[in-house]
C-alpha cells in the first residue's frame, strides 16, 4: 500500500468514544487504521481456557469491529507477538505513525519500548497519551517534586489540581471528554473486512461468567457511602472490569462521581494513587514497598492455602468471599480486605500468593490496584494497615453482615454439620502473627 496511514493500537482502551490516543490519531491527518493484538506473551500465561476476561475482550472487539464496519472502516485483530506483528504490518502498509494510550505496567512499558525501536528503524514515530487515569506519573508530586507515598496528602493535591482548570462553561478541564465522533470520517476506508481470530483459534472457550453492565448507575453512586461496606447489598458500581479494559472512560466516571458522591470519587483517586506508585516504584510488583517486610518468615502451608482458595477455611465471611470469587470472578471490596488479612495474618501465607490468585480469578484485575490492596492488607505497602491490626472475621461479620445474608448466599451449609471446622484458632493465630512480624521487622534493623 503506497498512501500514508496512521495506526491506532487498542490495548486497555476498548472504546471509540472519549479515547485520548484515538482522538489524536484521528486529528493527525492521515487515515487511521485500527489495530488490536491478542498478545501471546500474555495469553500463554493464562491457565484458565475459559478466562472470562479473554471472552470479554473478544466480545468487545466484535462490537468495535461492527461499529467501524458501519463507518466503512475496520478493526484489524491479530494474534501473536506484538514485535512480529508490527514487523509484518510495516511491510504491508505505508505507516507514518502509531498512536497508543499509555500502560504503566512493567511488561507493557518494555513492550512499547521494543515496538518504538522497531518503528524508529523505519522512521515511524510512536505517540503515547494518558487515558487510563486522571493524573499520571509525575502530575501529582510533592513540592520538592518527589512522589507521594502517603495517600491523604496525595488526595488533597489531586483534588486541588482537578479544580484548578475549568473551561468557559465551568466544566472541569481534566475530566472533559474527547469528541472523537467529530473525526470519525478520518478512519481508514476498506473494501473488504478482515477475518477476526476466534476464541478457539487461540485455545480458549466461551466463559459462563456474567459480565456486569457498563452503565453508570446514579442511584448506586449517590448512596455509595451508605451501602459500600455491606456485601449483601447491591451497593457498589461493579464497573471495575470496564475501567480495566477501557470500555468505560475514567473521565466520564470521574465526572459523575464528582457531582454525585465524594466517597466514590475517593475510590478513583486511590486507583490513580496506586497506578502512580507502580510507575514510580516498579519493584512493588514483586517485592514489599517497605523492604523490611521482606524479612517476614511466611509459613506458606499449601494445605491451608488450598482451603483458602476453595472457601473451606471454616471462617464463614472468608469462605463466602472466596466462593463468590470462584463463581463470579468478583469479590466485594470489604470482603477483599477481610480475606487478604486472613491469608497474610491468620495463616501467615505470603501476600504474593494471594495477589497471584486474585490476578488469575478477578475479572477486574488491575496490577496496580491489586498489588496496592494486598500490600495494604499485609502491612508492607504504602498507607498500610500496621501489622498489629488484624481483622477479626467474626467482628467484621457482625459489623458488615450481621444477618449473615451474604454468608448464607455463598455458604449454604453454614450452621450445619457439613460445614468445615476452622483451619486455625483466631486467638492463637493473632498472637503467632504478632510474634512473627515483630521478629521479622527486628531482623531488618
Amino acid at each position: 500500500m503506497t498512501f500514508p496511514i496512521s495506526i491506532f493500537w487498542f490495548r486497555r482502551d476498548l472504546r471509540l468514544f472519549d479515547n485520548a490516543g484515538l482522538y489524536h490519531a484521528l486529528k493527525a491527518g492521515n487515515p487511521v487504521l485500527s489495530l488490536f493484538i491478542f498478545d501471546t506473551e500474555i495469553l500463554h500465561k493464562l491457565e484458565n481456557r475459559q478466562d472470562p476476561r479473554v471472552c470479554f475482550i473478544h466480545d468487545t472487539l466484535t462490537t468495535i469491529k461492527y461499529e467501524l464496519n458501519k463507518l466503512g472502516s475496520d478493526l484489524i485483530v491479530k494474534y501473536g507477538k506484538p514485535a512480529d506483528i508490527f514487523s509484518s504490518l510495516i511491510k504491508e502498509y505505508n505507516i507514518q505513525d502509531v498512536f497508543v494510550n499509555l500502560d504503566y505496567e512493567s511488561y507493557a512499558a518494555q513492550r512499547d519500548k521494543n515496538i518504538e525501536n522497531i518503528l524508529a528503524e523505519k522512521a515511524i514515530k510512536m505517540f503515547s497519551y494518558k487515558d487510563h487515569v486522571i493524573f499520571e506519573k509525575n502530575e501529582i508530586v510533592k513540592d520538592d517534586l518527589k512522589p507521594y507515598t502517603v495517600f491523604t496528602p496525595y488526595k488533597r493535591k489531586w483534588l486541588a489540581k482537578l479544580s484548578e482548570k475549568v473551561d468557559r462553561k465551568g466544566h472541569l478541564f481534566y475530566v472533559k471528554s474527547y469528541p472523537n465522533e467529530v473525526y470519525f470520517d478520518n478512519f481508514f476506508k476498506v473494501n473488504a473486512k478482515s477475518i477476526m481470530p476466534q476464541l478457539k483459534d487461540m485455545g480458549f472457550d466461551k466463559s459462563s461468567i456474567e459480565i456486569p453492565s457498563s452503565i453508570i448507575k446514579s442511584t448506586i453512586l449517590g448512596a455509595y457511602e451508605q451501602h459500600r461496606n455491606f456485601p449483601a447489598v447491591n451497593g457498589t458500581s461493579r464497573l471495575g472490569i470496564h475501567l480495566r479494559f477501557g470500555t468505560l472512560s475514567i473521565r466520564e466516571l470521574a465526572t459523575c462521581a464528582e457531582s454525585l458522591n465524594p466517597t466514590f470519587l475517593n475510590e478513583l483517586i486511590w486507583r490513580d494513587f496506586y497506578a502512580m506508585i507502580l510507575f514510580q516504584f516498579p519493584y512493588v510488583a514483586n517485592r514489599s514497598f517497605r523492604p523490611e517486610y521482606d524479612n517476614i518468615e511466611w509459613r506458606n502451608d499449601e494445605r491451608e492455602f488450598k482451603a483458602w482458595c476453595e472457601g473451606q477455611t471454616g471462617y464463614p465471611i472468608v469462605d463466602a468471599g472466596m466462593r463468590e470469587l470462584l463463581h463470579t470472578g468478583y469479590m466485594h471490596n470489604r470482603v477483599r480486605m477481610i480475606v487478604a488479612s486472613f491469608l497474610t495474618k491468620h495463616l501467615l501465607i505470603d501476600w504474593r500468593w494471594g495477589e497471584a490468585w486474585f490476578a488469575d480469578k478477578l475479572i477486574d484485575f488491575d496490577l496496580a490496584s491489586n498489588n496496592g490492596g494486598w500490600q495494604w492488607a499485609a502491612g508492607c505497602g504504602t498507607d498500610a494497615a500496621p501489622y498489629f491490626r488484624i481483622f477479626s472475621p467474626d467482628a467484621q461479620t457482625e459489623k458488615f453482615d450481621h444477618d449473615k445474608l451474604y454468608i448464607k448466599r455463598w455458604v449454604p451449609e453454614y450452621g450445619t454439620d457439613q460445614y468445615v471446622k476452622p483451619v486455625v484458632d483466631h486467638k492463637m493465630a493473632r498472637e503467632r502473627c504478632l510474634a512473627v512480624f515483630k521478629r521479622g521487622l527486628e531482623r531488618s534493623k
